[in-house]
């Protein structure tokens, strides 16, 4: 059985405050947006896991495919499978590829063996996944709080733009990211400008707060964003903490830089 899990992105990104564990609230929409990975899940004589594509790095245990398989071992009486992960979303950009893959995961198994879990049981598996993985789940654009575990409906709909997504060759720190970031509570309501279909309100009330320290470290993000915007983008941004930059278009755009870029259609 295969299927394809998908990168997101954020509409929008403000820390809001931080937290008395250390971590921070933040306030966002993810969107998905049709950049995947392609995962295949056999059933096996002993379970194992392997990959191509963009290699990833650290200890394949630690693999949210693998921690997946095992969270859903715990409840159920699950055979061995061999996974194969194919990946294609860029790592440590801000476009989710990781959490996506182990929310995919617990869906494809789910299916595979009939398991019978539900949305809400499976966003709940999920979320000890990772605090952005229960998104993938129903994968629609939603608002986000807390630290990204909070989900609330939008009324969003972008079908039919173009994304320019500029994937540069860089690997943004999360702590660095962090590092720079003053917490504020947000001047405007995120949710209402993002529900107002004027794009060009967009990008004069809408930030990322994670450019502010991103851009002080690598200035080439900075550059890439004003190139899209110098090519007729509605709205650019960075998404998560990087270091992926895009551009949302109303026609399908002519985009040249030296960084890799993809050119998406949103449905």
């Amino acid at each position: 059985m295969v299927v394809f899990p998908n990168a997101k992105i954020n509409l929008g990104l403000t820390i809001t405050e931080k937290r008395l564990d250390g971590y921070h609230n933040i306030e966002s929409c993810f969107y998905p947006i049709p950049l995947v990975d392609a995962l295949e899940v056999v059933e096996s004589k002993k379970l194992s896991f392997t990959s191509s594509g963009i290699s990833i790095p650290g200890n394949t245990d630690d693999n949210l495919c693998l921690k997946a398989y095992y969270l859903l071992k715990e409840k159920h009486n699950l055979p061995p499978v061999a996974i194969h992960l194919h990946k294609n979303i860029p790592i440590g950009a801000g476009l989710g590829g990781g959490s996506s893959d182990g929310a995919f995961m617990i869906k494809l198994l789910n299916d595979k063996f009939n398991l019978g879990e539900s949305a809400d049981q499976m966003e709940n598996m999920a979320l000890k996944l990772g605090s952005d993985c229960p998104f993938f789940i129903r994968n629609e654009p939603l608002f986000v709080e807390g630290t990204g575990n909070l989900f609330s409906k939008i009324n969003l709909e972008l079908k039919g733009y173009f994304l320019a997504l500029a994937l540069p060759q860089i690997h943004v720190s999360t702590a660095q990211a962090y590092a720079g970031i003053t917490p504020k509570k947000p001047i405007i309501n995120l949710k209402e400008v993002l529900e107002n279909p004027d794009l060009g309100l967009w990008d004069s009330h809408i930030k990322n707060d994670f450019e502010y320290s991103v851009f002080k470290l690598h200035p080439s993000l900075a550059i890439i964003k004003n190139s899209l915007k110098k090519a007729g983008a509605l709205y650019t941004s960075m998404t998560g903490s990087g270091s992926a930059v895009f551009g949302l278009f109303k026609t399908e755009p002519n985009i040249e830089l030296a960084e890799p870029v993809k050119i998406l259609r949103l449905t």
